[in-house]
């Protein structure tokens, strides 16, 4: 059952991204809310901020190797991990494997979703599996420090 997330994940972000490129691409962003989210189709060839632009063998070598490790460890101590802790694991299993799904078949990642906050300030242009990396990697560091102020 636990594997269900990551394949849903994957499910949702692959759907997303291909109406990403059918309805965006090449097109005017398409506002949702004035002045705080729209759609807008990106090809990120990098990180977050652009950041290591165009290192695509890092990227795919990093994140083989992030979900090679969570999967290992899902198995080898699934019977003493917290639900919680499992399910954080298996969100951040399927927005890696998203993403690593783009960077291997496109050479890129699409990005399509644009939030602007009061101030003018700009998120990277992000995706559904963006969104599952960065709230099970919240989700999980919650975990951690408040397992150790329970002890």
């Amino acid at each position: 059952m636990l594997f269900a997330i990551p394949i849903i994940i994957i499910l949702i972000d692959q759907i997303t991204k291909f109406l990403a490129v059918g309805h965006l691409q090449g097109k005017e962003p398409i506002v949702i809310i004035d002045n705080f989210l729209r759609f807008h189709y990106v090809e990120n060839y990098g990180a977050a901020f652009g950041m290591l632009n165009n290192k695509r063998v890092f990227f795919i070598i990093v994140t083989t190797i992030v979900i090679i490790s969570i999967i290992f460890f899902l198995f080898r101590y699934y019977s003493g991990l917290s639900i919680r802790i499992k399910i954080a694991l298996a969100m951040l299993l399927g927005g890696a494997i998203g993403n690593l799904i783009d960077r291997v078949r496109l050479g890129y990642v699409i990005d399509f979703i644009s939030v602007r906050l009061p101030g003018g300030y700009h998120f990277p242009v992000f995706n559904i599996a963006d969104s599952f990396i960065v709230i099970s990697t919240s989700l999980i560091m919650i975990i951690i420090l408040t397992s150790e102020l329970e002890r």
